[in-house]
């Protein structure tokens, strides 16, 4: 069953919402391909984290409540910066209405393009 109009106008405001108001959402959906690992940071991390179970198990043995509390720190630590991805890719821009016509949308854009004219093109083959 086809969108009414109005449907369409109220799908494509929220979409250009979401892309104006939530922009980490949709670079995070969206992916950034052919940004590398920052592998010193994975390094810094891992070593981070090796360094905090040994002060944790350290703690442990010792029964020194300090340091096994600055060892499960410098675990947390190590794991949240092997984890997260670099700051090297820019954020997605956000389409504009001027951008993207009604009547034609560039093909290759984002996924949301992608969907809606493959959308189209169903649609005119069914009418």
């Amino acid at each position: 069953m086809p969108l009414s109009e109005q449907e369409q106008r109220l799908l494509e405001e929220m979409e250009r919402n979401l892309y104006r108001n939530d922009a980490d959402f949709v670079h995070a959906v969206g992916g950034v391909r052919g940004r590398r690992p920052n592998y010193r940071a994975i390094v810094l991390g891992v070593l981070l984290a090796v360094a905090g179970v040994g002060a944790l198990i350290a703690g442990v043995a010792l029964q020194l409540l300090v340091v096994g509390i600055v060892g499960f720190a410098l675990m947390f630590a190590g794991v949240l910066i092997a984890i997260t991805p670099g700051k090297s890719g820019a954020a997605a821009p956000a389409p504009t209405e001027a951008s993207a016509p009604q009547g034609k949308r560039r093909s290759g854009g984002g996924f949301m393009d992608r969907m809606n004219d493959r959308w189209d093109r169903r649609q005119e083959g069914h009418d």
